[in-house]
């Protein structure tokens, strides 16, 4: 998906207690019966699934108790699977295109799923923008949190030259609270999304 798509588009949802970003990528372990059947359907059609934050409920359904999302999510693509030690199912999904959820159910199963309409900005194969000295100092912190053997073993393809990417990588990478990372994907520019890191960097810089 690298193009925007005007039409609302209706989508199966993954809630997650984790905030995905375009190229960003997440290592899930599959065992709750409704994910195997949506993993397995995506991987035949070669399809994919939003990721949204949970902003109530567990990542883990349980009778009587609703999961609530955030509103802006990530759609995701599979791209590595596996069988873990453990047995389960493993799988890496990479960010591909922002959406804002219009409506939102569980069906029986109850995987949620959604009618999204997919954003204007944020999604892969965007055009990069050039960036200027003043940002060297992010692309060194975005360096150093990229050779973190953690994030070397997702194999992300950073373009350190692209604005928007080192936006998109920092606000995924950097210590601070989900729903701040939240807050940052719900930005639409990503000159905006640069100066609020910089107060996030500063803030913690501060604490630390």
């Amino acid at each position: 998906m690298t193009t925007t798509l005007k039409e609302p588009e209706l989508i199966p949802l993954f809630p997650l207690r984790s905030v995905l970003f375009p190229g960003g990528r997440l290592p899930l372990q599959i065992f709750e019966q409704r994910y195997i059947d949506l993993v397995s359907h995506c991987m035949k059609t070669d399809t994919g699934f939003g990721i949204c934050l949970i902003s109530e409920g567990a990542e883990i359904a349980r009778p009587g108790v609703r999961q609530q999302v955030e509103r802006v999510g990530m759609y995701a693509r599979i791209v590595d699977w596996d069988q873990l030690p453990s047995g389960l199912l493993g799988i890496t999904v990479e960010g591909q295109h922002k959406f804002t959820v219009q409506d939102c159910w569980a069906r029986d199963d109850r995987l949620l799923m959604a009618t999204v309409q997919f954003a204007q900005e944020d999604f892969l194969g965007q055009p990069p923008l050039p960036l200027t000295d003043e940002h060297q100092t992010l692309v060194d912190l975005l360096r150093d949190l990229a050779a973190h053997p953690l994030i070397e073993s997702l194999d992300l393809a950073i373009d350190f030259d692209d604005l928007r990417q080192l936006a998109w990588r920092l606000s995924e990478l950097l210590p601070v609270p989900m729903r701040q990372k939240q807050q940052l994907l719900t930005l639409d520019d990503t000159e905006e999304r640069v100066r609020e890191i910089e107060n996030l960097v500063a803030s913690v810089m501060h604490q630390g």
